[in-house]
């Protein structure tokens, strides 16, 4: 039985560590953590915390994301030369399809939720 509600705490939590695949990083060495908090029970939706070190890498987006960022700076370039600069505070959603890169300016950590399209 699935619990009426699902708390956000990490306390105590182990993150899962990450990079993006090296052909997708474009400069520095972005390393990550996740914690995934929540995972439906079909796997196409979930939604955890996310951070990353200062570093640029490839991003293209299969599943729709929305993301409020927590703390830091980072900028989200599309192929077709559009950016957003995100800093705490911010919400967006990114969708499926999206080509662009992602660089991580100031360590940023994000609340996310994403649904595989």
């Amino acid at each position: 039985m699935t619990p009426p509600l699902i708390p956000f705490d990490i306390t105590g939590l182990r993150p899962d560590k990450g990079a993006p695949p090296a052909e997708r990083v474009v400069s520095g060495k972005p390393e990550s953590l996740t914690w995934n908090l929540f995972t439906s029970p079909d796997g196409k939706f979930f939604s955890g915390f996310w951070e990353s070190g200062p570093g640029a890498w490839r991003i293209h987006y299969t599943e729709h994301e929305f993301c409020h960022i927590l703390e830091g700076v980072s900028i989200i370039k599309a192929d077709d030369g559009t950016e957003m600069t995100v800093r705490a505070g911010d919400a967006f959603v990114i969708p499926a399809g999206f080509k662009g890169t992602w660089e991580v300016v100031e360590r940023t950590r994000k609340h996310y939720a994403i649904y595989e399209a």
